[in-house]
């Protein structure tokens, strides 16, 4: 099975409603639709959506990316010798992580396509289905209450919430707020998008420590690239924290992991540049006892696909943030992963399981 060729088109699909965090807005997910086909007339399919402000990657960069210097590097090179295409992906330019993981996400449908085995298997096996959280974004303490009673009553038993747009004052009121709403039959996890200071978020998460709040995690409390500030705020608190922006590559993990920055890791493949990448990652957290999260920017189902099976195959993967495809106006994917309300199922298909990606008119 040889590599003829490497399509892509642009996908703009509307949210229901605009999706905010410290760092963005998102009235429209954007991405770049992969295909890529092979002399056997098998197609794998991948996804990069445009995450500008996290990754650096726009759609123009994406479509630059694979049409100009990663086509012509695979096109053909033999799905039996993958391992050569995975060091030939990572090696071909600098960055372009989401362009990189579109691609390695279709090549590795492939992979488990022609090894008649869905990629969740492929990969490892360790279960077949698991539970989304899903997002509060972050608006008034009134909106976000009520948005979270509106998540609760169709199912959902973890909520992550958005925080770190303004004064930390006002990320308690919000988060009291939804626990008063809720009440504790509710996990909560907080992400603060880098939002905040070391000091402010040692502060305001010990003093929702003192409060009886209950937050299961803090997701990237402070700047990206604050190592020494993450771990300040994780040597402080009782609260777990995890590392999001902070961890893009295996040497960026190594780095948290070797000091200890922080207690968990989120993965996510358009940070990683793949699942090749995703598993480094996840295999240096397992080596020194940090579980992992699977995430995800705002994607279609066809991303999401890819890392389900990806977070679906691995033991030390314990939390999964893949509520995005919720929040579409439209699904564009035929095939992939099955959700019912915060479950998600992965079926026995080979590879993804995607037969299509339909196109939604742009207006």
């Amino acid at each position: 099975m040889n590599i003829t060729d490497i399509e892509i088109r642009r996908q703009f699909v509307p949210l229901i409603k605009p999706f905010k965090t410290a760092l963005r807005t998102v009235i429209t997910s954007e991405s770049i639709i992969v295909k890529v086909s092979t002399d056997t007339g098998c197609h794998g399919f991948g996804e990069a959506p445009a995450t500008v402000v996290i990754t650096g990657d726009s759609l123009d960069s994406i479509e630059g990316a694979i049409l100009h210097v990663i086509r012509p590097q695979l096109v053909g090179k033999s799905l039996s010798n993958y391992e050569d295409i995975f060091q030939t992906l990572h090696s071909c330019m600098v960055g372009n992580y989401s362009a990189k993981a579109a691609v390695d996400m279709a090549i590795y449908d492939l992979i488990a396509q022609k090894a008649k085995m869905p990629l969740y298997q492929f990969l490892g096996g360790f279960r077949n289905s698991m539970e989304t959280d899903y997002t509060v974004s972050v608006n008034s303490p009134q909106e976000m209450g009520e948005d979270a009673v509106s998540y609760l009553q169709a199912g959902f038993h973890t909520l992550k919430i958005k925080v770190g747009k303004d004064d930390i004052e006002h990320d308690i009121l919000r988060i009291q707020e939804i626990r008063n709403r809720v009440g504790n039959q509710v996990k909560i996890r907080l992400d603060a998008n880098q939002g905040w200071g070391v000091k402010e978020a040692i502060r305001s998460i010990r003093k929702m420590e003192e409060m009886g709040l209950a937050i299961e995690l803090v997701e990237q409390p402070v700047k990206a690239h604050d190592i020494e500030g993450l771990k300040l705020v994780t040597d402080h608190v009782d609260t777990p924290i995890m590392a999001d922006e902070s961890v893009f590559s295996p040497k960026d993990a190594y780095a948290v992991l070797t000091t200890r920055a922080a207690d968990l890791i989120n993965i996510k493949l358009m940070k990683a540049g793949g699942i090749y990448k995703a598993q480094q990652i996840n295999q240096l957290a397992e080596l020194c006892g940090v579980e992992c999260m699977v995430g995800s920017m705002i994607e279609t189902r066809l991303g999401i696909t890819a890392a389900a099976h990806f977070a679906a195959s691995k033991k030390n993967i314990t939390r999964f943030d893949f509520d995005a495809p919720l929040m579409l106006q439209h699904d564009t994917v035929k095939g992939g992963v099955v959700y019912e309300g915060r479950c998600m199922k992965l079926t026995d298909a080979p590879g993804l399981g995607i037969t299509d990606v339909l196109e939604v008119e742009h207006t």
